[in-house]
């Protein structure tokens, strides 16, 4: 089992910044690839960026490209999402996910991942 724990959500103006951590803990040594999700009010939840276990391969959405960036210390079973140039419709619930079995051509889909976080909320204003 994982446990994921995000962390560095927060309301922020359009065109601002904020880095979200994701602490994993448990079978660690076992993760394969960590993606990081959203889900805004009313919506379903999307894929933002996902990540492969030694971090040589990231995964963005196109809405993202150029402004997000993910990143991973497995030293500290971390896993970051850098976040610049932010806009109010980039506002939603940021979520952490892991996996031990995936695949780069699972990496962007929500039902491939077992283990999520409890969520972070990031609030871009106008």
């Amino acid at each position: 089992q994982v446990q994921l724990v995000e962390s560095g959500g927060g309301l922020v103006q359009a065109g601002g910044s904020l880095r979200l951590s994701c602490a994993a803990s448990g079978r660690t040594f076992s993760i394969a690839a960590m993606g990081w999700f959203r889900q805004a009010p009313g919506k379903e939840r999307e894929f933002v960026a996902a990540i492969s276990r030694t971090g040589g391969s990231t995964y963005y959405a196109d809405s993202v490209k150029g402004r997000f960036t993910i990143s991973r210390d497995n030293a500290k079973n971390t896993v970051y999402l850098q976040m610049s140039s932010l806009k109010p419709e980039d506002t939603a619930v940021y979520y952490c996910a892991a996996d031990f079995i995936i695949t780069p051509a699972q990496a962007t889909g929500v039902a491939n991942y077992d283990y999520w976080g409890q969520g972070t909320q990031v609030t871009v204003s106008s």
